[in-house]
């Protein structure tokens, strides 16, 4: 598995997985939050398009999460 052409949905999940709580759509964003962490976690919802590979490694950098640790949630 690798971090290219994920859909978002299965992004989500994965952050959901890790104890983020989806906290809706705002336009067409999804806005993630946990407990303890002053970080929100924002994933573009484009139908059809995956995560582009430079914003998912930030949101997984501000998640405190590694490459790898995310790959496994997937």
């Amino acid at each position: 598995m690798s971090l290219y052409n994920l859909k978002p949905e299965k992004v989500i999940k994965a952050f959901e997985r890790a104890g983020w709580v989806n906290r809706g759509f705002r336009g067409s964003h999804v806005k993630l939050t946990k407990e303890g962490n002053v970080n929100i976690l924002s994933i573009p919802v484009h139908k059809g398009k995956p995560v582009k590979i430079g914003l998912l490694k930030d949101q997984i950098k501000k998640s405190g999460l590694t490459e790898d640790e995310f790959l496994k949630l997937l």
